[in-house]
């Protein structure tokens, strides 16, 4: 299918009313701000935690995505971790606040917990939350389920990393602890790689949906057509149907 149905759903979106959005500011547990933008439409409806891949930012990654995300009733919180930059375009608020201190992936996790005690002690939001992450990011969502079982009613995990420096919190072997409330998406090309097939079987045995994107690339811009050669219609409607499982 062409990209006109993905276009007319970023048409409508962008008729919303400007008050939608409203950019955050929050504090870790180690005293970090993070910096963030919230897109609040229905406080009785879901609420996706957007945490873009490595040396990316909100804007850069989830630009052409948050608006059908919105479209479809979604209210949405996307972050900067304090690991990110401009890689995918946009400016990492957070990273540019910290005077050239660089922190590896497995390090960025408080940012994680403060975006979900944001959500529900300050905001006082009470609806399903669902955790969404990208590459190194995915890796800690499924992290951030497994601590939050309660809190968290689902997440996707969009390419999730689990080598090299994420080896101290790979994702592996905490997918028996997510209750098979999970969608882990990997793009065709990187199939080919063993270690991603093993990580793909390990969670079709831990009971959690998978999807494959044909024409996807790494991480969450298999959804985005300006970084994808081909159609992104399948990837979404596997989204999509996730989302609205909940």
């Amino acid at each position: 299918m062409k990209r006109h149905v993905y276009i007319l759903l970023l048409l409508i979106t962008y008729s919303l009313p400007a008050q939608t959005q409203r950019e955050v500011e929050f504090k870790t547990n180690d005293g970090l701000t993070i910096f963030g933008d919230l897109y609040l439409k229905n406080k009785d409806k879901s609420m996706i935690l957007l945490f873009h891949q490595a040396g990316s930012c909100a804007q850069g990654e989830y630009e052409n995505i948050i608006p059908v995300l919105s479209e479809n009733g979604f209210n949405i919180l996307a972050i900067d971790q304090r690991s990110g930059g401009s890689k995918l375009g946009g400016i990492n608020r957070t990273v540019n606040k910290l005077d050239g201190e660089e922190y590896g992936y497995c390090e960025t996790y408080p940012d994680f917990e403060a975006t979900l005690n944001y959500v529900t002690n300050e905001l006082n939001y009470t609806g399903k939350i669902i955790a969404w992450g990208s590459s190194y990011s995915a890796a800690m969502v499924v992290q951030l389920k497994a601590d939050y079982p309660d809190k968290i009613a689902g997440i996707l995990a969009f390419s999730p990393a689990s080598g090299g420096p994420m080896k101290p919190c790979s994702p592996n072997d905490k997918f028996n602890d997510l209750n098979g409330s999970a969608l882990i998406l990997r793009p065709a090309r990187e199939m080919e790689i063993p270690s991603v097939q093993d990580q793909l079987a390990l969670a079709k045995e831990a009971g959690l949906s998978t999807h494959v994107s044909k024409n996807g690339v790494h991480g969450s811009s298999m959804l985005n057509p300006d970084r994808v050669d081909g159609s992104t219609d399948e990837t979404w409607a596997a989204v999509l149907s996730f989302l609205t499982s909940f």
